[in-house]
């Protein structure tokens, strides 16, 4: 796991989410970082990202979310992060940011954001959804404000397993094949990676009650095996479920994560 220091981030967060929590603004609409702001449910998608004059557009993966009590979490446009959050009147730090290893096959975006959440306090201005942080030597984060994807009625695709300390992402021979769907109806329908699933589901104060899953009967070996054994852990209990935007993340009873991303495909 790579350690990262990312002190401009979070000033993001805290100028827009002091907005969206208070519902109040000054000025003309361009906001100002309070001394108080809430920092939490503010989720912000990276628009963009210009450095020495150069504009690069984001993957749609890139975000910065800050949760409660002092935790953040994001993407760089392929690999996510996780840190602490502290704040010091309009200075706000992220520290021991963790991020994942994937390897992505370009990095032009990612190191760019990097580069421009490294170079100092990032001023921040807010117009309605709208977020731009600007360094001072004129670099540019454009992000935008945006809700959570609901739970129901969502395809979820399966990306990675984990035990809550550290997920993997799924093996390639079974990656955008394991996927669920929370129907309004109380069930869930999916693949498990290899085999299809249902089961009822009953959705209650964070935590979803998911019954015995009735499966196919197809055999299944290898990584598609594997994943399936592990999806199935989820099933016969309750889970926490965790939204974040388009990421949906479900911890079983015996500490089993599975982490998954809503289906954009029209």
């Amino acid at each position: 796991m790579q350690k990262q220091r990312l002190t401009p981030t979070v000033m993001a967060l805290a100028a827009a989410g002091m907005l969206t929590a208070c519902g109040t603004e000054t000025g003309s609409g361009s906001g100002s970082v309070g001394s108080e702001p809430s920092l939490t449910g503010v989720h912000w998608s990276v628009e963009s990202v210009t450095v020495d004059g150069k504009k690069q557009q984001a993957p749609a993966d890139a975000y910065v979310k800050i949760g409660d009590k002092g935790k953040a979490e994001g993407n760089y446009g392929c690999n996510g992060f996780s840190a602490d959050v502290s704040t010091d009147g309009d200075s706000v730090d992220f520290a021991n940011a963790i991020s994942t290893k994937r390897g992505c096959d370009k990095l032009d975006f990612e190191d760019a954001f990097k580069g421009a959440l490294g170079k100092g306090d990032l001023k921040a201005a807010v117009d309605g959804d709208k977020l731009t942080l600007t360094t001072d030597k004129g670099d540019r984060v454009a992000l935008t404000s945006e809700p959570d994807v609901p739970l129901t009625g969502t395809k979820w695709n399966v990306n990675a397993i984990g035990d809550g300390k550290a997920v993997t992402p799924l093996p390639k021979e079974v990656d955008g094949k394991a996927h669920l769907t929370f129907g309004k109806d109380g069930t869930v329908r999916g693949n498990l990676g290899c085999n299809s699933v249902t089961a009822k589901a009953e959705v209650k104060d964070g935590r979803i009650t998911l019954g015995a899953p009735r499966t196919t009967r197809m055999m299944c070996q290898g990584a598609a095996g594997d994943t399936e054994k592990k999806l199935l852990k989820l099933f016969d209990g309750k889970v926490s479920y965790r939204l974040s935007h388009g990421g949906l993340s479900l911890t079983a009873a015996d500490g089993t994560v599975v982490s998954a991303n809503a289906d954009q495909k029209k």
